[in-house]
């Protein structure tokens, strides 16, 4: 998938934004087409890939979405389960959805990157002196 200079500035500083209300790590990852038939599949092996894993307090989330096929998963790291829940992404999953189903990409995954934020910070607020462990660029694949 081709974004412009100014999407791509846009998701990197939706992660920015989110990312100064928790200590959580948001990483999006895009590509044409899932080789998987569950994104979800997908998500697993690139959040190893991507070391969403080796944060410190294992609250790294992935936006996995695959734009030809109108596919996507967002998977979060086992800190964010054990203190949220398998429940936390709903908000967030029928924004994407809703989004992407339109043909409205970045303005969905935008849109959830904050709401995730926000989520994140009930669990994982910002503390003074917290380090971005996991760069806000985005993959792609």
């Amino acid at each position: 998938m081709y974004l412009s200079e100014s999407e791509k500035q846009a998701i990197t500083q939706a992660i920015h934004q989110a990312e100064l209300q928790t200590s959580g790590e948001i990483k999006v990852h895009i590509e044409d087409y899932c080789p998987e038939e569950d994104p979800i599949e997908r998500a697993k092996v690139l959040f190893h890939y991507l070391s969403l894993h080796h944060t410190a307090l294992r609250n790294g989330v992935l936006f996995y979405i695959s734009v030809m096929d109108r596919k996507f998963a967002i998977l979060g790291d086992e800190g964010i389960h054990k203190a949220a829940g398998d429940n936390l992404w709903k908000e967030e999953y029928s924004i994407l959805k809703g989004n992407l189903s339109e043909g409205e990409t970045v303005n969905g995954i935008c849109m959830a990157i904050t709401r995730a934020g926000q989520a994140l910070k009930q669990y994982f607020p910002y503390q003074s002196g917290d380090v971005n462990e996991i760069s806000n660029d985005i993959s792609f694949g």
